[in-house]
């Protein structure tokens, strides 16, 4: 518990150390494009409550749960196929390998022009850019599992649902969760750029609208409320993750204190 306050105050002291040097930096700024950030905070509560909430905010974090849901399960299931088959993982892994290294934004125009510009394709998109993180630590982390317990399982005949689930997706669980958090960060970054093309709603879509319009502090308060989204989002991985890795941590703490 202390460890996770730990984490929890460093996670939320550095974005309040930046807003305290923005705040202190801008103050008094001129500037059309760089507005004070008491005007952008000023303008925060009308520009993102109410209907805009409903309109805009609540479109894009369903699209995001959904994607980033879709991502994970995808990436699991394909991870442990291929990191459990040795065949498998030769035959596929310079496919994989060809896959990672393309962008995922080049990607974009080329669904919108295949799937058009509905919500299928923006949650298309960001399933195609957190799928890779999430797929490629499960297998290693299945291809790292030990093999005296693995060897155990066999002779015990251990097979089918019980062995994946209480000895290999247990043994490669914090590769899976490592692959997930960057997939989380990835996925965020998808979803606004799913929206900047072709959508009429969604956070990124209106920060574009609102550039458009000059509308300058509401612009800069809707880069305010993507990062507040990552923030928050950290957060939840990280309570989620001391309760799915409970058991990871406490060996280690144990093993660094001699037990």
């Amino acid at each position: 518990m202390t460890r996770v306050l730990s984490r929890t105050g460093l996670l939320l002291g550095l974005p309040v150390v930046l807003l305290v040097t923005w705040w202190f930096a801008s103050a008094g700024s001129k500037s059309f494009y760089q507005p004070p950030l008491e005007t952008i905070i000023k303008v925060f509560p009308d520009t993102w409550t109410g209907a805009r909430f409903k309109s805009d905010v609540f479109p894009s974090l369903i699209r995001l749960f959904i994607g980033y849901s879709l991502a994970v399960l995808l990436g699991i299931t394909l991870g442990v196929l291929i990191g459990a088959n040795r065949r498998l993982r030769a035959l596929v892994e310079p496919l994989l390998e060809f896959l990672r290294a393309i962008p995922p934004p080049v990607l974009v125009p080329i669904l919108i022009l295949i799937a058009g510009i509905g919500n299928p394709t923006k949650v298309l998109v960001i399933v195609i850019g957190g799928v890779w993180p999430v797929l490629l630590n499960t297998v290693e982390g299945v291809r790292g599992v030990d093999e005296v317990l693995s060897d155990t399982c066999r002779s015990y005949r251990i097979g089918g649902w019980l062995r994946l689930r209480t000895f290999i997706l247990r043994a490669a669980s914090p590769q899976i969760v490592v692959g997930a958090r960057q997939a989380l960060s990835i996925s965020i970054i998808m979803m606004v750029i799913g929206e900047l093309l072709g959508a009429t709603n969604g956070l990124g879509y209106t920060v574009v609208e609102f550039q458009r319009g000059f509308q300058i502090p509401e612009m800069w308060s809707g880069v305010f409320v993507l990062g507040l989204l990552g923030v928050l989002l950290s957060l939840a991985f990280t309570l989620v993750e001391r309760r799915v890795l409970n058991w990871y941590h406490g060996a280690r703490a144990a093993e660094r204190s001699g037990h």
